[in-house]
């Protein structure tokens, strides 16, 4: 099973431009390490972090890209904030469609 991600205390993800001091700890009995040493994006402490050879994994300080186009990011930004109105159509919407599922669901027997 291998680490997906190194978080600091303050539960800031640890990326590869974040970590300062990278480099194995070999053991002659027992599993090697690999050592990492970083300081947080957030809030600026220093860490480390040793993490078992068999667990370890380049993609593991990789940033998580994006699924958004900055088309689509320009466009959400210019609708603004989700209102409370639009959450209780929302709301509602939902409940019809659950209502529409059991009549077609009794439709179908």
């Amino acid at each position: 099973m291998k680490t997906t991600t190194i978080r600091c205390h303050c539960g800031q993800r640890i990326v590869a431009k974040d970590v300062l001091q990278r480099s194995w700890y070999v053991r002659v009995f027992g599993p090697s390490f690999m050592y990492l040493k970083f300081r947080c994006s957030r809030c600026k402490r220093l860490g480390e972090k040793f993490i078992e050879q068999d667990k370890w994994d380049d993609s593991i300080l990789r940033d998580i890209p994006s699924e958004m186009s900055l088309e689509e990011k320009k466009r959400f930004d210019q609708m603004g904030k989700i209102g409370v109105e639009e959450e209780i159509e929302f709301h509602f919407q939902m409940e019809d469609a659950e209502a529409l599922k059991g009549l077609i669901k009794e439709f179908e027997r």
